[in-house]
């Protein structure tokens, strides 16, 4: 098998979900906006409105992979754990008298409750210190204060990897609450027996040590549209930094499969974190798209120049001209619901736009955006409708929770 993700709306094959766990429970009014959430989830049900997700995603005919399941399994092997370990165990972090205590944690559990403890958090009570050691950071705890964050936005699988025909870069995110989950990423793709062999895992950025900050990149602006060429979007979470490495190697990858890169840059809110957040491909020819966007949004073209990942740039016009170019259609049909400025907000709040395709023209949303959901059914699109009353709190859609690793082209 060769991982590979050659465009948007080709056949979805195989994707990589995480269905919430412990670190939901850990969302308090205190931590939520240190966690990036805006309220505090009801734990059971959004567990139950993810597995009928997924249960509808096996109904397409969609191989669904467990990330905290994968992520155990390959912390059941001695390399990928002492891996992430080294890693993770920073005394500048926790201080040097508790990363003996968490080694031994670690050492005492099996790969799935490690992964739970990596994902979840660990709490001062679940340690116990060495008799006679001293550390400041310990008396200063509550007993129910974390030791290692919880990483709830791991809900979001779109973010950490972004896979680019037969390539994928682990992204360096901009914010301090999702660093470690690149962390967890590398260690699936480089040790876990299921992947590590993989001809697809070609790395493009993000497979080191390096501090990238400020050149962050984040899966949710990254669209794969096929014929050698992908969208990025440049706004809150990825920036023109990170966008030129990703360029640089994509151009400089010896497989030579990418050659153009449209980038276009967004409002810098909350509501357009990323780009799927304000527009998703839905067809071959049809975007569902925020309908008050503005048109002035700036959009360039970077074009592979040699094989150093050298490019060209040049200032778009239009970018949709481009998109259509890049699908291999006449015409790309930018679809806006008709909906008043009050209705298109609390829609786009909703994930209005963070549509996952499955097929050409058929598309997973949340059940709630009816007024959009209704539009594109008009235009001829298929809508599998998920509840989101709990996961829409962590505000991101069907796209955002799932990582396309198998997917055909157009």
């Amino acid at each position: 098998m060769t991982l590979h993700v050659d465009s948007e709306v080709g056949q979805l094959k195989q994707v990589i979900i995480h269905e919430p766990g412990l670190e939901l429970s850990r969302l308090t009014p205190s931590n939520v906006d240190d966690l990036l959430f805006d309220d505090v989830m009801w734990a059971r049900m959004a567990r139950e409105e993810h597995r009928a997700f997924a249960d509808q995603l096996r109904e397409k005919g969609i191989t669904v992979h467990y990330f905290s399941q994968l992520l155990g399994e390959a912390l059941d092997i001695p390399e990928a754990r002492e891996f992430v370990l080294e890693r993770l165990l920073n005394e500048h972090v926790m201080g040097p008298q508790l990363v003996q205590p968490l080694r031994e944690l670690a050492e005492a559990s099996d790969g799935q409750t490690l992964a739970q403890y990596f994902i979840g958090g660990v709490l001062k009570k679940d340690l116990e210190l060495p008799a006679g050691t001293k550390s400041l950071l310990w008396e200063y705890l509550e007993d129910y204060d974390f030791i290692l964050t919880p990483l709830p936005n791991h809900l979001f699988q779109r973010d950490n990897t972004a896979f680019a025909f037969e390539g994928l870069s682990v992204n360096p995110m901009q914010k301090p609450a999702r660093k470690r989950e690149a962390l967890h990423s590398r260690a699936i793709w480089n040790y876990h027996p299921a992947f590590k062999d993989d001809p697809g895992m070609n790395f493009y950025y993000g497979n080191d040590d390096v501090n990238h900050d400020p050149a962050n990149v984040e899966g949710g602006d990254v669209l794969i549209l096929g014929n050698g060429t992908v969208m990025i979007g440049m706004g809150e979470r990825t920036t023109p930094q990170g966008v030129g490495m990703l360029a640089k190697g994509y151009f400089s990858n010896p497989r030579k499969q990418i050659n153009r890169v449209i980038v276009v840059e967004l409002p810098k809110t909350r509501a357009f974190m990323h780009l799927d957040t304000a527009m998703t491909q839905i067809d071959v020819d049809k975007f569902s798209v925020y309908p008050f966007l503005p048109d002035t949004l700036r959009s360039f073209e970077l074009t592979k120049k040699d094989d150093s990942g050298d490019y060209d740039v040049k200032e778009l016009d239009s970018m949709w001209p481009a998109v259509a170019d890049a699908c291999g259609v006449e015409t790309m049909h930018p679809l806006k619901t008709p909906i008043d400025e009050l209705g298109a907000a609390r829609e786009q709040w909703d994930d209005g736009n963070n549509f996952l395709a499955a097929s050409p023209g058929v598309i997973f949303g949340y059940e709630r955006n009816e007024t959009t959901n209704t539009f594109l059914r008009k235009n001829g699109i298929e809508i599998v409708a998920i509840r989101g009353n709990e996961l829409g709190r962590g505000r991101g859609g069907p796209r955002c929770m799932s990582c396309p690793i198998e997917r055909e082209g157009i």
